[in-house]
Protein backbone atom coordinates (compact mmCIF):
# COMPACT_ATOMS: atom_id res chain seq x y z
CA UNK A 1 0.00 0.00 0.00
CA UNK A 2 2.97 2.38 1.04
CA UNK A 3 4.51 2.03 -2.50
CA UNK A 4 1.52 2.29 -4.22
CA UNK A 5 0.88 5.28 -2.61
CA UNK A 6 4.39 6.68 -3.07
CA UNK A 7 4.27 5.95 -6.71
CA UNK A 8 0.92 7.72 -7.30
CA UNK A 9 2.66 10.78 -5.60
CA UNK A 10 5.37 10.55 -7.81
CA UNK A 11 2.89 10.73 -10.64
CA UNK A 12 1.22 13.12 -9.64
CA UNK A 13 4.62 15.21 -9.10
CA UNK A 14 5.54 14.58 -12.59
CA UNK A 15 2.02 15.41 -13.89
CA UNK A 16 1.69 18.53 -12.17
CA UNK A 17 5.60 19.69 -13.14
CA UNK A 18 4.82 18.87 -17.03
CA UNK A 19 1.35 20.91 -16.93
CA UNK A 20 3.03 23.87 -15.65
CA UNK A 21 5.85 23.64 -18.20
CA UNK A 22 2.85 23.43 -20.78
CA UNK A 23 1.36 26.60 -19.06
CA UNK A 24 4.49 28.49 -19.49
CA UNK A 25 6.89 29.32 -22.43
CA UNK A 26 10.19 31.27 -22.98
CA UNK A 27 11.27 32.01 -26.60
CA UNK A 28 14.48 32.75 -27.71
CA UNK A 29 15.00 34.75 -31.08
CA UNK A 30 16.48 36.86 -33.33
CA UNK A 31 17.82 38.27 -36.27
CA UNK A 32 21.54 38.74 -37.72
CA UNK A 33 21.84 40.91 -41.15
CA UNK A 34 24.59 42.19 -42.78
CA UNK A 35 25.85 42.70 -46.06
CA UNK A 36 28.44 44.45 -48.38
CA UNK A 37 27.08 47.68 -49.48
CA UNK A 38 28.43 50.62 -52.19
CA UNK A 39 27.10 54.28 -51.69
CA UNK A 40 27.81 56.33 -54.42
CA UNK A 41 28.87 59.66 -52.29
CA UNK A 42 29.17 59.95 -48.43
CA UNK A 43 31.12 63.13 -46.25
CA UNK A 44 33.85 62.29 -44.04
CA UNK A 45 36.57 63.48 -42.32
CA UNK A 46 38.76 63.06 -44.94
CA UNK A 47 36.39 64.60 -47.46
CA UNK A 48 33.87 62.59 -49.53
CA UNK A 49 33.44 60.28 -52.22
CA UNK A 50 31.88 56.68 -53.10
CA UNK A 51 32.37 54.09 -50.17
CA UNK A 52 32.47 50.47 -49.87
CA UNK A 53 31.88 48.52 -46.39
CA UNK A 54 30.18 46.44 -44.59
CA UNK A 55 26.99 47.25 -42.60
CA UNK A 56 24.58 45.75 -40.28
CA UNK A 57 21.02 45.71 -40.86
CA UNK A 58 20.05 46.62 -44.33
CA UNK A 59 16.73 45.24 -44.16
CA UNK A 60 16.18 44.06 -40.41
CA UNK A 61 18.21 45.64 -37.71
CA UNK A 62 20.08 42.64 -36.12
CA UNK A 63 18.82 42.01 -32.70
CA UNK A 64 18.00 39.03 -30.29
CA UNK A 65 14.99 39.20 -27.91
CA UNK A 66 12.63 37.04 -25.41
CA UNK A 67 9.15 36.79 -25.14
CA UNK A 68 6.87 34.83 -22.74
CA UNK A 69 3.93 34.01 -21.68
CA UNK A 70 1.94 32.03 -18.74
CA UNK A 71 -1.09 30.95 -18.56
CA UNK A 72 -2.91 32.42 -15.54
CA UNK A 73 -6.35 30.58 -16.41
CA UNK A 74 -9.71 31.58 -17.44
CA UNK A 75 -8.54 33.06 -21.01
CA UNK A 76 -6.11 35.10 -19.55
CA UNK A 77 -2.24 35.26 -19.88
CA UNK A 78 0.96 37.33 -18.50
CA UNK A 79 3.01 37.88 -21.07
CA UNK A 80 6.89 40.36 -21.79
CA UNK A 81 9.17 40.63 -24.23
CA UNK A 82 12.65 42.05 -24.01
CA UNK A 83 14.31 42.86 -26.78
CA UNK A 84 18.24 44.17 -28.02
CA UNK A 85 19.64 45.64 -30.84
CA UNK A 86 23.66 45.48 -32.14
CA UNK A 87 25.32 46.00 -35.14
CA UNK A 88 26.85 43.01 -36.98
CA UNK A 89 29.90 44.77 -38.26
CA UNK A 90 31.73 45.74 -35.10
CA UNK A 91 29.26 43.70 -32.45
CA UNK A 92 28.48 46.87 -30.48
CA UNK A 93 24.92 47.53 -28.81
CA UNK A 94 22.52 50.36 -30.70
CA UNK A 95 20.00 52.61 -29.34
CA UNK A 96 22.58 54.23 -27.57
CA UNK A 97 23.92 51.01 -25.66
CA UNK A 98 20.90 50.03 -23.70
CA UNK A 99 20.34 46.74 -22.80
CA UNK A 100 17.22 46.22 -23.90
CA UNK A 101 16.24 49.42 -26.08
CA UNK A 102 14.73 48.17 -28.83
CA UNK A 103 11.80 46.99 -26.47
CA UNK A 104 10.57 46.48 -22.91
CA UNK A 105 7.61 45.48 -21.79
CA UNK A 106 4.88 43.07 -19.33
CA UNK A 107 1.56 42.91 -19.73
CA UNK A 108 -1.98 40.79 -19.81
CA UNK A 109 -3.41 39.02 -22.75
CA UNK A 110 -6.92 37.81 -23.25
CA UNK A 111 -8.09 36.28 -26.46
CA UNK A 112 -11.27 37.49 -25.99
CA UNK A 113 -10.27 41.17 -25.10
CA UNK A 114 -6.70 41.89 -26.05
CA UNK A 115 -3.57 43.10 -24.40
CA UNK A 116 -2.68 45.50 -22.17
CA UNK A 117 0.91 46.35 -22.28
CA UNK A 118 3.61 48.52 -19.70
CA UNK A 119 6.98 49.86 -20.80
CA UNK A 120 9.09 50.88 -23.64
CA UNK A 121 7.21 49.88 -26.59
CA UNK A 122 6.21 51.10 -30.32
CA UNK A 123 3.29 53.37 -31.48
CA UNK A 124 0.53 52.77 -33.63
CA UNK A 125 1.73 53.79 -36.90
CA UNK A 126 4.81 51.13 -36.28
CA UNK A 127 2.10 48.73 -35.49
CA UNK A 128 -0.83 49.70 -37.91
CA UNK A 129 0.78 51.81 -40.35
CA UNK A 130 4.00 50.72 -41.22
CA UNK A 131 3.67 46.81 -42.39
CA UNK A 132 1.83 48.39 -44.98
CA UNK A 133 4.93 50.21 -45.96
CA UNK A 134 8.05 48.60 -47.75
CA UNK A 135 9.87 50.00 -45.17
CA UNK A 136 10.43 49.42 -41.62
CA UNK A 137 8.53 45.62 -41.18
CA UNK A 138 8.23 45.88 -44.96
CA UNK A 139 9.93 43.83 -47.65
CA UNK A 140 12.15 47.13 -48.30
CA UNK A 141 13.36 46.98 -44.04
CA UNK A 142 15.75 49.54 -43.53
CA UNK A 143 17.30 51.18 -46.46
CA UNK A 144 13.91 51.82 -47.97
CA UNK A 145 13.14 54.50 -45.30
CA UNK A 146 11.03 57.84 -45.46
CA UNK A 147 14.20 60.60 -45.80
CA UNK A 148 15.05 61.21 -41.76
CA UNK A 149 12.32 58.53 -41.04
CA UNK A 150 10.30 61.03 -40.08
CA UNK A 151 6.89 59.55 -39.91
CA UNK A 152 8.57 56.53 -37.70
CA UNK A 153 7.47 53.60 -40.26
CA UNK A 154 11.06 52.18 -39.62
CA UNK A 155 10.45 52.42 -36.08
CA UNK A 156 13.04 54.34 -35.45
CA UNK A 157 11.52 56.59 -32.02
CA UNK A 158 10.20 53.87 -29.36
CA UNK A 159 8.29 55.64 -26.01
CA UNK A 160 9.26 55.35 -22.75
CA UNK A 161 7.16 54.80 -19.47
CA UNK A 162 4.15 53.50 -21.72
CA UNK A 163 0.59 52.10 -21.26
CA UNK A 164 -1.00 50.39 -24.38
CA UNK A 165 -4.27 48.46 -24.69
CA UNK A 166 -4.45 46.50 -27.84
CA UNK A 167 -7.88 45.05 -28.64
CA UNK A 168 -8.35 41.54 -29.78
CA UNK A 169 -9.57 40.99 -33.40
CA UNK A 170 -13.08 41.49 -34.34
CA UNK A 171 -14.34 40.82 -38.21
CA UNK A 172 -10.82 41.56 -39.43
CA UNK A 173 -11.10 44.91 -37.34
CA UNK A 174 -8.42 45.77 -34.34
CA UNK A 175 -7.42 49.25 -32.82
CA UNK A 176 -4.90 50.04 -30.32
CA UNK A 177 -4.16 53.08 -27.93
CA UNK A 178 -1.07 54.34 -25.85
CA UNK A 179 -0.10 56.58 -23.57
CA UNK A 180 3.48 57.59 -22.45
CA UNK A 181 4.24 59.33 -19.35
CA UNK A 182 6.62 62.12 -18.87
CA UNK A 183 7.25 60.52 -15.24
CA UNK A 184 7.97 64.16 -13.37
CA UNK A 185 7.21 65.68 -10.78
CA UNK A 186 5.03 69.09 -11.66
CA UNK A 187 5.43 68.71 -15.52
CA UNK A 188 2.80 65.66 -16.62
CA UNK A 189 2.83 67.22 -20.44
CA UNK A 190 7.10 67.78 -20.57
CA UNK A 191 7.90 64.86 -22.66
CA UNK A 192 4.74 62.76 -22.91
CA UNK A 193 3.22 60.77 -25.65
CA UNK A 194 0.42 59.65 -27.13
CA UNK A 195 -0.98 57.43 -30.17
CA UNK A 196 -4.02 55.48 -31.43
CA UNK A 197 -4.51 53.72 -34.58
CA UNK A 198 -6.98 50.85 -36.47
CA UNK A 199 -6.69 48.33 -38.87
CA UNK A 200 -8.70 46.12 -41.07
CA UNK A 201 -7.89 42.82 -43.01
CA UNK A 202 -10.52 41.31 -45.37
CA UNK A 203 -9.65 38.67 -47.60
CA UNK A 204 -6.89 40.68 -50.05
CA UNK A 205 -7.77 44.14 -49.01
CA UNK A 206 -5.45 45.37 -46.02
CA UNK A 207 -6.03 48.90 -44.38
CA UNK A 208 -4.77 50.60 -41.48
CA UNK A 209 -4.72 54.24 -40.12
CA UNK A 210 -3.01 55.76 -37.39
CA UNK A 211 -1.55 59.34 -35.18
CA UNK A 212 0.91 60.04 -32.79
CA UNK A 213 1.81 62.94 -31.02
CA UNK A 214 5.16 63.41 -29.20
CA UNK A 215 5.06 66.86 -26.60
CA UNK A 216 8.49 67.87 -26.17
CA UNK A 217 10.14 65.26 -26.99
CA UNK A 218 13.42 65.04 -26.52
CA UNK A 219 13.96 67.24 -23.41
CA UNK A 220 14.34 65.62 -20.38
CA UNK A 221 16.46 61.89 -20.83
CA UNK A 222 13.81 59.82 -18.75
CA UNK A 223 10.92 61.09 -20.49
CA UNK A 224 8.83 59.36 -23.00
CA UNK A 225 11.06 60.19 -25.87
CA UNK A 226 14.32 60.38 -24.67
CA UNK A 227 17.13 62.41 -26.90
CA UNK A 228 20.92 63.22 -26.84
CA UNK A 229 24.48 62.23 -25.53
CA UNK A 230 24.12 59.38 -23.56
CA UNK A 231 20.60 57.71 -24.53
CA UNK A 232 18.97 55.41 -27.23
CA UNK A 233 19.00 58.88 -29.60
CA UNK A 234 15.18 58.86 -29.73
CA UNK A 235 13.46 60.68 -31.20
CA UNK A 236 14.80 61.72 -34.76
CA UNK A 237 13.43 65.27 -33.99
CA UNK A 238 14.51 67.29 -30.91
CA UNK A 239 11.07 70.09 -31.30
CA UNK A 240 8.39 71.68 -29.14
CA UNK A 241 5.80 69.19 -30.78
CA UNK A 242 5.95 66.19 -33.21
CA UNK A 243 2.56 64.91 -34.60
CA UNK A 244 1.84 62.56 -37.47
CA UNK A 245 -1.10 60.94 -39.33
CA UNK A 246 -0.70 58.20 -41.49
CA UNK A 247 -3.07 55.62 -43.39
CA UNK A 248 -2.21 52.86 -46.14
CA UNK A 249 -3.69 50.13 -47.57
CA UNK A 250 -2.31 46.85 -49.69
CA UNK A 251 -4.21 44.51 -52.23
CA UNK A 252 -3.15 40.98 -52.73
CA UNK A 253 -3.75 39.97 -56.13
CA UNK A 254 -2.55 36.09 -56.20
CA UNK A 255 1.17 36.01 -56.22
CA UNK A 256 1.52 39.89 -56.01
CA UNK A 257 0.52 42.29 -53.34
CA UNK A 258 0.44 45.82 -54.24
CA UNK A 259 0.29 48.92 -51.46
CA UNK A 260 -0.40 52.39 -51.02
CA UNK A 261 0.74 54.75 -47.75
CA UNK A 262 0.33 58.02 -47.09
CA UNK A 263 1.74 60.04 -43.71
CA UNK A 264 1.97 63.45 -42.99
CA UNK A 265 4.37 64.98 -39.99
CA UNK A 266 3.99 68.18 -38.88
CA UNK A 267 7.09 69.69 -36.32
CA UNK A 268 7.02 72.47 -34.39
CA UNK A 269 9.93 74.46 -33.78
CA UNK A 270 12.59 72.21 -34.21
CA UNK A 271 16.18 72.29 -32.99
CA UNK A 272 17.77 69.00 -33.72
CA UNK A 273 17.59 66.78 -36.60
CA UNK A 274 18.92 63.26 -36.87
CA UNK A 275 21.21 62.86 -39.59
CA UNK A 276 23.49 59.99 -40.55
CA UNK A 277 23.14 58.42 -37.01
CA UNK A 278 23.99 61.35 -35.17
CA UNK A 279 21.92 64.51 -34.20
CA UNK A 280 22.32 67.74 -36.02
CA UNK A 281 21.45 71.40 -34.89
CA UNK A 282 18.53 72.98 -36.80
CA UNK A 283 16.48 75.72 -35.80
CA UNK A 284 12.92 76.69 -37.58
CA UNK A 285 9.67 77.60 -36.67
CA UNK A 286 7.40 74.63 -38.18
CA UNK A 287 8.39 72.06 -40.35
CA UNK A 288 6.60 69.13 -42.19
CA UNK A 289 6.47 66.09 -44.43
CA UNK A 290 4.26 64.80 -46.68
CA UNK A 291 4.87 61.26 -47.70
CA UNK A 292 3.18 59.15 -50.53
CA UNK A 293 4.55 55.58 -51.20
CA UNK A 294 3.34 52.97 -54.19
CA UNK A 295 5.33 49.71 -53.83
CA UNK A 296 4.84 46.29 -54.67
CA UNK A 297 5.99 42.53 -54.68
CA UNK A 298 5.85 39.61 -57.04
CA UNK A 299 6.60 36.24 -55.66
CA UNK A 300 8.21 35.35 -58.88
CA UNK A 301 8.98 31.70 -57.53
CA UNK A 302 8.25 30.02 -53.89
CA UNK A 303 11.99 31.20 -53.52
CA UNK A 304 12.76 34.26 -55.44
CA UNK A 305 10.51 37.75 -54.79
CA UNK A 306 10.96 41.19 -56.45
CA UNK A 307 10.27 44.22 -54.83
CA UNK A 308 10.11 47.82 -55.49
CA UNK A 309 9.18 50.96 -53.88
CA UNK A 310 8.53 54.59 -55.10
CA UNK A 311 8.19 57.40 -52.66
CA UNK A 312 7.60 61.26 -52.86
CA UNK A 313 8.32 63.55 -49.76
CA UNK A 314 6.99 67.23 -50.02
CA UNK A 315 8.66 69.16 -47.14
CA UNK A 316 7.64 72.97 -45.91
CA UNK A 317 9.84 74.90 -43.69
CA UNK A 318 8.98 77.97 -42.29
CA UNK A 319 12.41 79.62 -40.52
CA UNK A 320 13.39 83.63 -40.08
CA UNK A 321 16.16 83.32 -42.22
CA UNK A 322 13.99 81.91 -45.43
CA UNK A 323 11.84 79.21 -46.06
CA UNK A 324 12.11 76.23 -48.33
CA UNK A 325 10.47 73.94 -50.01
CA UNK A 326 12.38 70.98 -50.34
CA UNK A 327 11.41 67.90 -51.98
CA UNK A 328 12.74 64.25 -52.18
CA UNK A 329 12.39 61.36 -54.87
CA UNK A 330 13.17 58.02 -53.80
CA UNK A 331 13.51 54.68 -55.81
CA UNK A 332 14.47 51.34 -54.19
CA UNK A 333 14.09 47.96 -56.12
CA UNK A 334 14.88 44.53 -54.27
CA UNK A 335 15.45 40.65 -54.99
CA UNK A 336 15.31 38.57 -52.50
CA UNK A 337 15.97 34.58 -52.45
CA UNK A 338 15.02 32.42 -49.48
CA UNK A 339 17.84 29.59 -48.77
CA UNK A 340 15.23 28.19 -46.00
CA UNK A 341 12.50 29.40 -44.37
CA UNK A 342 14.97 31.50 -42.14
CA UNK A 343 18.03 32.32 -44.24
CA UNK A 344 17.46 34.41 -47.22
CA UNK A 345 19.80 36.33 -49.84
CA UNK A 346 19.18 39.93 -50.82
CA UNK A 347 20.65 42.37 -53.47
CA UNK A 348 18.63 46.51 -52.86
CA UNK A 349 19.07 49.35 -54.60
CA UNK A 350 18.15 52.85 -53.22
CA UNK A 351 17.88 55.97 -54.83
CA UNK A 352 17.39 59.44 -53.37
CA UNK A 353 17.49 62.64 -55.22
CA UNK A 354 16.41 66.16 -52.93
CA UNK A 355 15.89 70.12 -54.28
CA UNK A 356 14.49 73.35 -53.38
CA UNK A 357 16.25 72.70 -49.83
CA UNK A 358 17.16 76.30 -50.30
CA UNK A 359 21.03 75.49 -49.41
CA UNK A 360 20.42 74.44 -45.82
CA UNK A 361 22.57 71.81 -45.49
CA UNK A 362 20.87 69.03 -43.30
CA UNK A 363 17.92 69.39 -45.75
CA UNK A 364 19.74 69.49 -49.06
CA UNK A 365 22.22 66.53 -48.73
CA UNK A 366 20.50 63.56 -49.58
CA UNK A 367 20.63 60.52 -46.91
CA UNK A 368 19.71 57.27 -46.79
CA UNK A 369 18.56 55.51 -43.51
CA UNK A 370 21.39 56.07 -40.71
CA UNK A 371 24.06 56.00 -43.42
CA UNK A 372 26.60 59.11 -43.55
CA UNK A 373 25.01 62.15 -45.74
CA UNK A 374 25.55 62.75 -49.49
CA UNK A 375 27.78 65.89 -49.99
CA UNK A 376 25.30 66.61 -53.04
CA UNK A 377 21.87 66.64 -53.42
CA UNK A 378 21.64 62.84 -54.91
CA UNK A 379 22.67 59.39 -53.32
CA UNK A 380 22.75 56.07 -54.35
CA UNK A 381 23.17 52.82 -52.25
CA UNK A 382 23.79 49.15 -53.15
CA UNK A 383 23.03 46.43 -50.59
CA UNK A 384 24.33 42.85 -51.03
CA UNK A 385 23.59 40.50 -47.95
CA UNK A 386 22.22 37.64 -46.27
CA UNK A 387 19.65 37.69 -42.95
CA UNK A 388 19.35 34.66 -40.67
CA UNK A 389 16.22 34.31 -38.32
CA UNK A 390 15.96 32.19 -35.63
Amino acid sequence: MKKVLLNTLALATVAASTMAHAQSSVTLYGTVDAGLDYISNQKSAAGHGTAWGVQSGNLSTSRWGLRGAEDLGGGLAAIFQLENGFSVANGKGSNGGYLFGRQAWVGLESGQYGTLTLGRQYDALVDMVAPLSATGSGFGGNIADHPFDNDNLNNDVRMNNAVKLRSATYAGFQAEAAYAFSNQGGGFSNNNAYTFGASWHGGPINLAVAYFQGNEPGTTTGGALSAGSGTDNDPMFVSARTRTLGAGGSYTIGAAKVGLVFTRTMIGAPTQIMQGGSLNAFNASYLTFNNYELNGRYQLTPQLSLGGSYVYTDGSLSRAAGNASPHWNQFMLQADYALSRRTDLYLEGVYQRVSGANGIPVLGNASIYNLAASSSDTQAVVAAGMRVKF
